[in-house]
């Protein structure tokens, strides 16, 4: 798995390119709190739940499934300043791109993209993101290196496109 720093990488990088009317602060706020959620998941050890199984690591949790109705229940319920519609498609990005993120990592038994339509794992055939040690092992040269591909294959292009976008919005005024 990337770094929980990681996964707040990619609703940090939506309300950078979009701005704050766009995309009010705590609707950022909340956008990274669901791109970390699905790590909780690893309480599950602590229960005797396999890591293999529905509820396990990378299980349901990070099914895109599941990713959609969280976001559609908050989308509904919390009063986010935009149109309903958009604050779902922004915490369910935030949300579907932990498990998309996971899929790219080298190590684990992939992610239940599915779920619960299907038990199965997956991971892209291209995985350049070390995976992440859990625990006191993260602070290790081994923790270092995770760092370093994250930055590379994350951070580096998420932040450079949204850069981009967020020059180019400003450069447009009537693109507010």
């Amino acid at each position: 798995m990337p770094t929980v720093m990681t996964h707040a990488a990619v609703p940090l990088a939506l309300g950078l390119a979009l701005g704050r009317i766009r995309l009010p602060p705590r609707l950022v706020a909340a956008g990274i709190v669901l791109a970390i959620l699905p790590d909780l998941d690893v309480i599950a050890f602590h229960f005797g739940i396999p890591y293999a199984a529905g509820f396990g690591h990378r299980g349901a949790s990070h099914a895109l499934p599941v990713a959609m109705a969280i976001a559609a229940a908050l989308a509904v319920v919390v009063p986010w300043g935009v149109k309903r519609s958009w604050a779902f498609v922004v915490l369910a990005l935030s949300m579907a791109s932990h498990g998309l993120l996971d899929m790219l990592t080298n190590g684990g038994q992939g992610i239940a993209l599915v779920w619960p339509f299907s038990d199965s794992r997956y991971f892209f055939p291209f995985r350049p993101i070390r995976v992440s040690p859990i625990g006191a092992a993260f602070f290790s040269e081994r923790g270092l290196r995770v760092l370093m591909s994250e930055m590379l294959w994350v951070w580096i292009p998420l932040m450079a496109v949204a850069i981009a976008v967020a020059i180019a919005r400003r450069g447009n005024p009537t693109k507010d």
